[in-house]
């Protein structure tokens, strides 16, 4: 497979995600040190390509502007404070960061209209958390005509069996890669 989307991956024709880094979240996951290193594998070998990397960010709404059905979901629970992008894969100087409310990229950002006028023609998902962000976000992807592509190694969760279902799940419809082979189509 990774012959037919070798072009699709060139790195003038691709950006790296990475989704939601956010101290609390990396508090929480279940392989944090792997999680980790694997991240920065990625970002690292994107940023010696020019690969264009955004980074995004919750932000939550003021209370009384924040989506009704989202109040619903997390009564109870406390207003949740997600914390800076940690320092270990914190941002550099060109990156990009996208302040976001919702679990897909294209919601409430440019993101489509910055990857559109640069012609990316395919995305490379990491970050937290596999079954929720990084797939809703994936999967608008593909709805969108772009080729997402999942960095099996780059992803988390706090709940580790639906983080496996998630990737088992986006391998039926999108490429879910190791770093290994992410790198490989990048060179």
């Amino acid at each position: 497979m990774l012959s037919q989307i070798r072009d699709y991956l060139s790195p003038t024709r691709t950006a790296l995600i990475v989704w939601d880094v956010q101290e609390a979240l990396i508090a929480s996951i279940f392989n944090k040190e792997d999680f980790l290193r694997k991240a920065s594998q990625l970002i690292d070998g994107a940023r010696m390509k020019g690969i264009s990397i955004f980074y995004t960010k919750i932000t939550p709404l003021p209370e009384k502007f924040e989506s009704k059905a989202r109040s619903v979901m997390w009564r109870g629970r406390g207003r949740f404070e997600p914390g800076d992008i940690v320092k270990e894969i914190y941002p550099k100087e060109g990156d990009i960061v996208l302040n976001k409310n919702t679990a897909s990229i294209f919601v409430g950002t440019n993101f489509e209209y910055m990857a559109r006028n640069a012609s990316f023609s395919s995305l490379v998902f990491t970050g937290i958390a596999t079954e929720m962000g990084v797939e809703s976000s994936a999967r608008h992807a593909l709805n969108l005509g772009f080729l997402p592509v999942i960095a099996k190694e780059a992803v988390s969760s706090s709940d580790k069996d639906a983080h496996l279902r998630s990737l088992a799940n986006m391998g039926k419809l999108m490429p879910v890669l190791s770093n290994e082979e992410i790198l490989s189509a990048w060179s």
